[in-house]
Order: structure tokens, then C-alpha cells, then sequence
């Protein structure tokens, strides 16, 4: 990556590893990164370690100073040292905090975030998991100048990615990820030179993408058809997956595909989530006389297996119904 033309102040604020790639671009860019502002180191697995934010690691690997303040909306101490680092510019990457009026003013050029949807589209925490899941075959990543609402701010570049028909939220993550850095430094250059024209949003066609939750995982079979479940299924990997209830126990699916020309799907109609079996395989009934294969799944209290060596290790699965609940859509 080429030296950025004008060499700029910064300070950037990001946590997870999607930020990780703006953050490197910026310093090779040759910018001036002065402070890097991450989530807190939080618990994480069985034994509830703080690990240090992905941020972290790389700032702190090129010696680059780190704050991770609790808050910041009436942090003086933080303040302080923002203003003390006389930014040119704020850099926002996923950073998983609303940036208080304060901090929105302190720069000269403004605080840039880059947003992973093609806004106004897939406002909020989760625009690639929801992308997925709502079916589209198109995203993106955006930038844009922060105000204080919610992803409102207008528009600086942006730049279309395709969604691959297979391609998990997951998958979608890395690509993302690593196509927005270069948008960010370009961005940056457009600013310092004047060439950067804003627009404003068209709130009119805006969509949200909330934060998700575990039961955004669960499947409702008489509400999606089988293409729905399997979008939603790419969408929430690696979390919150897809699970339904069979006899009252969690079903986790694993893997799953949508079913073609089913034969008996024709001749009898089955309830939503009915399970059918043929030659070791197992089907779902979804809304609109769709199926869906089972082709991975995983019993509570049980392992991970294929479907074939799970129901050599059930009865009473053929004719079952799996359980459903509402499912969640995101929408204006």
C-alpha cells in the first residue's frame, strides 16, 4: 500500500478483529496513529481469562499507546488525553460504543467510521449476520461521517462485495474486513485534500440490523420456508447458529441444505417442522411445502455427528415434529 499523501493525526477506536485490518492499513500508510481506544479486556471461556481485544494485540505489538476506558460519554480522564493527542481525524472501526458529542467534535476533519452494509441499508450491530440471513446477494462496506445517531451520518464511499449463495456471515466477515482498509485510507486521503464530498442518508430507506440474540437461532418452520432457515443458518454463524426442540431436548443443526423435488412432499402436505426420513436422511417441513435436509446435528447431551449415525441412535424421530417459536426480522 502506497504512503498516504498527507500525513494525518489519528486516533483510532475498534475492539473486535474485523478493525484490526483498517488499523494496519493506517500505519502503513504512514499516518500518525496517536492513541488507540479498545473495549476492556473481558472474561472469556471456562475459566473466565481476561483476554486482551484483538485491537490491543496490534497496537501494543507496534508499541502504539492503548486506553480501554469502562465509559466514555463523562470520562474527564479520557477526555483529557483525547484532546491532548490533538487528532485531525477519529477513526471508528467497531468499536462497540456510541461516540459521545464530545468526541464527535474534536477533530478538525471529523470522525470517519466504516460500516460493513451499504447504507442506509443494515443500520445497527449486526449488518453482515443480518445481510445473510435476510437473503441478499449483494453488500458492502461504507464510510462515513459520525453524528449522533445511530449509523445516520452521510455517506463518504463506499464500496459493493457479492454475497455467494453458500457464503456464511462468517466467511462474509473476513472479506469485509479486509476490503475496508483500503476504503478507510482512501476516505481519510479524500478528506485531508478537500475531494471528499458527503451525502446525506435517505432515512426513507433505511433498515436496522440489531444486536443478536441467542433466540434469533431458533428455527421457526411454519414461518420460513426452507431457502428462509437456510439464509438465517448462514447468517448466524458461527453465533447464535440454528436449534429447534425434538421431544423436548435442544436440537442443534450443524449443517443443512435446502431440499430439491422431495418425493413425498408431493403427495402429502406436512406440518411445519415435521420430520420425514429416507435412506438415513432426514427432512423438515417448511412453510410454502418446502424441505429442508438435516444434514448435521447435534442432540443435548450428545456429540456432533452426521445424520445417518444419529438415527442409528434414535427412535420414534420419524413423523416428529420440531419445535418453533417466532422468528425475528429485521425491517424499518
Amino acid at each position: 500500500m502506497a504512503a498516504a499523501a498527507t500525513r494525518l493525526r489519528l486516533v483510532f477506536c475498534g475492539t473486535p478483529e474485523f478493525a484490526v485490518p483498517t488499523l494496519q492499513a493506517l500505519i502503513v500508510a504512514g499516518h500518525d496513529v496517536r492513541l488507540v481506544v479498545s473495549q476492556p479486556d473481558r472474561p472469556v471461556g471456562r475459566e473466565q481469562r481476561a483476554l486482551p481485544t484483538p485491537v490491543k494485540i496490534t497496537a501494543l505489538d507496534v508499541g502504539l499507546p492503548v486506553m480501554q476506558p469502562e465509559k466514555i460519554r463523562q470520562n474527564e480522564e479520557f477526555r483529557r488525553r483525547l484532546e491532548a493527542a490533538a487528532p485531525d481525524l477519529i477513526v471508528v472501526v467497531a468499536y462497540g460504543r456510541l461516540i459521545p458529542p464530545w468526541m464527535l467534535a474534536l477533530p478538525r476533519l471529523g470522525c470517519v467510521n466504516l460500516h460493513a452494509s451499504l447504507l442506509p441499508k443494515y443500520r445497527g450491530a449486526a449488518p453482515i449476520q443480518w445481510a445473510v440471513a435476510m437473503g441478499e446477494t449483494v453488500t458492502g462496506n461504507t464510510t462515513m461521517l459520525l453524528e449522533e445517531g445511530l449509523d445516520t451520518g452521510p455517506i463518504l464511499m463506499q464500496r459493493t462485495h457479492a454475497i455467494e449463495p453458500n457464503q456464511t456471515a462468517a466467511e462474509l466477515f473476513t472479506i469485509l474486513a479486509t476490503a475496508g482498509a483500503p476504503l478507510v485510507v482512501e476516505t481519510l486521503e479524500g478528506l485531508s485534500s478537500g475531494m471528499a464530498h458527503p451525502r446525506a442518508q435517505n432515512a426513507a430507506d433505511a433498515t436496522y440490523a440489531p444486536m443478536l440474540t441467542r433466540e434469533d437461532g431458533r428455527m421457526d418452520f411454519a414461518e420460513n420456508t426452507a431457502t428462509g432457515l437456510y439464509n438465517r443458518w448462514r447468517g448466524f454463524q458461527p453465533w447464535p447458529g440454528a436449534f429447534a426442540s425434538l421431544n423436548g431436548k435442544k436440537l442443534i443443526v450443524h449443517r443443512m441444505v435446502v431440499a430439491g423435488e422431495f418425493g413425498f412432499g408431493k403427495t402429502q402436505r406436512a406440518q411445519a417442522g415435521e420430520l420425514q426420513l429416507e435412506n438415513g436422511r432426514m427432512f423438515a417441513a417448511c412453510a410454502e411445502d418446502t424441505w429442508l435436509e438435516l444434514v448435521e446435528v447435534q442432540l443435548e447431551g450428545k456429540k456432533r455427528m452426521g445424520t445417518a449415525e444419529f438415527l442409528r441412535g434414535m427412535a420414534g424421530v420419524h413423523g416428529a415434529r420440531l419445535g418453533n417459536a417466532a422468528s425475528r426480522r429485521v425491517g424499518k
